[in-house]
């Protein structure tokens, strides 16, 4: 009888957990040791913004099942079968010998563990730039529950008037909140010209600034973190490139970065763009006996096919499971990611998957794009609230390349469904004739993403020319002579107005029609563009030749109104 296999995991927090546990389920005799450097594993990260804001009361609720066991070492021996060895640290792999050399961090004592399969799930760390003073009392990163504590400790003291976040991304967005909740004033502070920049395209980012900004976060984008100042060794403001910023406490939300230097030191194969770990779609690293899951990897983007590195838990445990069953003997693949993700941002329901605009034109797509405002349900439910998409599609393939959703409406749902219509490879026009479920209280007879795909159907067949609420706004600013025309309600109009336009309401524009140039361009919209493309169409009818649509209308608009 063959002796049982000896499987060692590194590292307990997603995706090193799932795997040890499945392969436990699938082969009982299996041995399995899981290495853990941190004192707690098996916690929930993304829920720490939650924890530090206090919607997550305890501790232990980011480190427990559905039922409220509390996944520790006592829960992985006695429940799951899994040896866990934490406060432990794997120093060096002997890929030869097949054995991990690891030091118990509490007595320094060093000892081999021998493995058939090795896995590694040494996640990613967060980054820390390289600027004077954060090494100070009051500057902290959000990584581990551990930080989340430091944090919220400082908190609890009172001292904490004036936050300062460096960097808008996930965590940097989700911290704000999280900050502004306890009652911080909080200024974020990102150097790229808008935050979210690896989810959204410009406007759509800047509809989420807007909207943390009337929440009371200030926003600097495109401003650079240049030096952290302090009274002592306590942080007491932030050096920028726009001036000076007052705070008690800084936090680091820069990004974070794949940790390979084990992988790295034993000669596994590395990502020369994403300096993770190169894995195949059985997440078998170059060594055929070693694998590897979670944020410390290089996924496949599942559009361009090329590496790139999206860590998020979702995608951890799914590769988790992948590496048990093959660890195990069996056949699974993990085919990639389109980078689907989801966020809170106050009131807004935040989420992505696919390309951006701008990714899909950095890799050669011919993309239109379409900005889609409307209710997420019936509109006379008292329930429905706004949510702003933007769909992404190849204009040769007609193929759904990407989508973006902004506000406060149901937007994860969405997402979801862009989601699977990019995995089956669909073309906007399948899209449109998705059989989604409806009913008032859930979603409009035509869903969202359904009136969405049908605008990319209506640019792609000639029917409606547009322009986005940019490109507008560049030929205001360079005081171009066209007709920029609101055909609103007087009453809308008279509400808030955007700059540069005249007002023709819809319900008038067959008889007044005769006031407009026809040998100008006319850039037709409404509140959702709806009505403005019902008016192109008037237009077009009574034999005007250039008028176009304003992409997404009043409610898409991303810069300055008039009130």
């Amino acid at each position: 009888m063959p002796d049982p296999l000896k499987i060692v995991v590194v590292g307990g927090v997603a995706a090193g957990p799932k795997a040890a546990s499945k392969v436990k389920r699938l082969m009982p005799d299996a041995e399995v040791i899981l290495i853990e450097k941190g004192a707690l594993f098996s916690f929930a990260g993304c829920g720490l913004p939650y924890y530090v804001s206090e919607v997550v009361h305890e501790q232990k609720d980011l480190m427990a099942t559905p039922v409220g066991a509390v996944r520790d070492t006592a829960f992985f021996q006695k429940v799951k079968g899994v040896r866990v060895l934490n406060r432990t640290e794997a120093i060096e792999i002997d890929r030869e010998g097949k054995q991990v050399r690891i030091r118990a961090l509490e007595s320094g004592e060093e000892s081999w563990l021998p493995y058939d399969k090795l896995m590694l799930a040494t996640g990613a760390g967060p980054v820390v730039p390289p600027i004077p003073g954060v090494e100070r009392k009051g500057v902290y990163t959000l990584h581990s529950i551990e930080d989340a504590e430091r944090v919220k400790a400082s908190l609890a003291e009172g001292r904490v008037r004036n936050a300062v976040i460096i960097g808008g991304g996930l965590i940097g967005i989700e911290t704000a909140e999280a900050l502004a909740a306890k009652g911080c004033q909080v200024t974020l502070v990102e150097m790229l010209p808008h935050i979210l920049a690896m989810m959204l395209d410009f406007e759509m980012a800047r509809l989420v600034e807007l909207h943390m900004q009337s929440k009371g976060v200030r926003i600097m984008a495109d401003t650079k973190a240049l030096a952290i100042v302090g009274e002592g060794d306590a942080v007491s403001s932030v050096q920028t490139d726009k001036g000076q910023l007052p705070a008690e406490a800084v936090i680091l939300a820069v990004g974070v970065r794949p940790r390979t230097e084990l992988a790295m030191k034993a000669g596994l194969a590395i990502g020369e763009k994403t300096h993770a770990i190169v894995v195949d779609e059985c997440m078998r690293t170059s060594d055929p006996d070693i694998y590897a899951a979670g944020d410390c990897v290089e996924c496949k983007d599942r559009i361009t096919g090329q590496p790139c590195f999206v860590p998020l838990g979702s995608t951890a445990n799914k590769q988790g499971r992948v590496a048990a069953i093959n660890m195990c003997g069996g056949h699974d693949t993990f085919p990639g990611v389109f980078g689907s993700t989801v966020c809170k941002v106050f009131d807004f329901c935040v989420g992505r998957t696919g390309l951006t605009e701008k990714a899909a034109r950095a890799n050669g797509y011919d993309a239109i794009t379409v900005l889609s405002p409307g209710a997420d349900r019936a509109h006379y439910m008292p329930t429905a609230k706004t949510l702003m998409i933007k769909l992404i599609a190849s204009r040769a393939t007609r193929k759904l390349l990407g989508l973006q959703v902004v506000g406060p409406g149901a937007g994860d749902k969405r997402v979801d469904v862009a989601a699977m219509a990019l995995a089956a490879g669909m073309t906007v026009d399948q899209l449109a004739k998705a059989d989604l479920c409806y009913a008032p209280p859930f979603s409009g007879a035509m869903d969202n993403i359904i009136t969405a795909a049908d605008i990319a159907r209506n640019k792609l067949d000639g029917q409606m020319a547009s322009l986005t609420p940019m490109e507008v706004r560049a030929k205001l600013d360079a005081k171009e002579d066209f007709v920029f025309l609101d055909v609103r309600s007087p009453g809308e109009w008279e509400e808030v107005r955007l700059p540069g336009s005249m007002l023709i309401p819809l319900g008038a524009l067959r008889e007044r029609s005769g006031e407009l140039p026809r040998d100008k361009e006319i850039v037709a919209f409404c509140k959702a563009s709806l009505r403005g493309y019902e008016a192109a169409r008037i237009l077009l009818g009574q034999g005007f030749t250039d008028v176009k649509v304003m992409d997404g209308g009043v409610a898409m608009w991303p810069f300055a109104k008039e009130k």
